[in-house]
């Protein structure tokens, strides 16, 4: 069984697992806003000393490839990118929304006959009224999808006939939209984590289905636009 590190910090969460197999051996979170950075290597280090495994004993990293947040996003690439580097393991980028729908799909535990009729829609706050989102089914296979979006009350009328649950950070937003809509459900909170990105990429491991180190990037989705300074007179 594979020990895989895994990384998230496409949010405000920021967060490290290590795991064996299915087995989540340790684990680190904080959802303090503008802590990635000085959290995310000392998690590294604690959820290695916990279990008492060498760093350079794990056999891969997963890192949360996006969509999200610009600085996140390029705080945990590069981390998990650099520790590929020094350590030659090979690195596994997890599709951000779909580690959601993980999430979702192990709180509502759906048996077949209603798995089914339901769909799960990850949202991730993409600032002003847009949301980061797509559509997966039970089996986590991708039917909709990703894409920024302004949500409103007729965005999934394409679905009426399914069950569609929304969550994550950008789902609270939308929940007003949808409140005359018996067939969508809100799941609270739900948020991003380590512990999804170890247990996707557990098959992508025994695939063999590994990023790119040199030319891999994360997935922004939209282009990052640099406000201007405020500073009073240099653009007067």
């Amino acid at each position: 069984m594979a020990i895989i590190l895994g990384i998230e910090t496409s949010t405000s969460v920021c967060s490290v697992a290590i795991s064996r197999g299915d087995n989540i051996l340790a684990f680190r979170e904080s959802d303090g806003n503008n802590e990635h950075s000085a959290l995310v290597t000392p998690y590294i280090a604690e959820v290695c000393a916990e279990v008492q495994i060498s760093i350079n004993k794990i056999d891969a990293v997963a890192v949360s490839m996006g969509p999200g947040s610009y600085t996140g996003l390029r705080i945990g690439v590069s981390t998990a990118k650099g520790l590929c580097f020094a350590l030659e393991k090979p690195l596994i980028f997890v599709d951000t929304l779909k580690a959601l729908a993980w999430q979702a799909l192990q709180q509502l535990q759906p048996d077949e006959s209603r798995g089914m009729g339901l769909l799960l829609c990850p949202m991730l706050d993409a600032r002003r009224m847009e949301v980061f989102t797509a559509i997966y089914d039970w089996n986590l296979e991708m039917i909709g999808p990703i894409k920024a979006m302004i949500v409103d009350r007729e965005s999934f009328e394409g679905y009426s006939a399914k069950e569609i649950f929304i969550f994550g950070n950008g789902a609270d937003k939308c929940k007003v939209s949808f409140q005359t809509k018996r067939n969508i459900h809100l799941i609270p909170d739900i948020e991003t984590s380590a512990k999804a990105i170890c247990q996707l990429a557990q098959s992508d491991f025994l695939l063999s289905n590994f990023t790119d180190l040199a030319y891999s990037e994360p997935f922004y989705l939209k282009d990052f636009i640099a406000g201007k300074p405020r500073v009073k007179g240099l653009f007067d």
